[in-house]
């Protein structure tokens, strides 16, 4: 396969993500109740739309082909994770200190040093990262100037007191 060799407008950015669930209230007890995104409208017990900020919605939730569903087995294809990006790391200290208060599991926790994110799984199975970008002026870089991000630890008790 040949690859077109022009590159996309670079305002362009990701505007939602709309998830098939098995159980709609349990998707809105996470993303409403522990993440606390705005419900913006909610369709019967079928689905709902969720946002930050009073957007028509970032998150889509519904139950129209997967109610009662459940989640692919691993090593199939679909989504890995979506991504959140909050605009500080005291806003995503903010979402470390929800979580905790709902004893809400976390699976893993990075610093890429591009960012710092938290990874955890949604009640359908779905890998969520709850992130902020370091200003670009700290990203790491290789002698010759191309992004170098790493993985490490993520100090979360440092996280915390943001």
């Amino acid at each position: 396969m040949e690859y077109l060799n022009h590159m996309i407008h670079p305002l362009t950015r990701i505007g939602h993500v709309h998830l098939k669930v098995a159980d709609l209230d349990k998707a809105l007890a996470f993303y409403n109740g522990v993440l606390g995104f705005e419900i913006t409208q909610k369709i019967g017990n079928s689905a709902a739309f969720l946002s930050a900020g009073g957007y028509h919605h970032h998150i889509g939730l519904n139950t129209w082909e997967s109610k009662g569903g459940k989640a692919p087995p691993s090593g199939t294809t679909g989504l890995y994770h979506t991504a959140i990006l909050y605009p500080t790391r005291a806003a995503l200290a903010d979402a470390l200190r929800k979580l905790i208060a709902a004893n809400y599991p976390l699976e893993g926790a990075a610093d890429h040093g591009v960012s710092e994110a938290l990874y955890l799984r949604d009640p359908d199975d779905n890998g969520v990262e709850l992130y902020w970008d370091k200003p670009e002026a700290e990203w790491p870089r290789d002698a010759a100037g191309h992004l170098k991000m790493v993985t490490d630890r993520l100090d979360l008790e440092d996280l915390i007191k943001a």
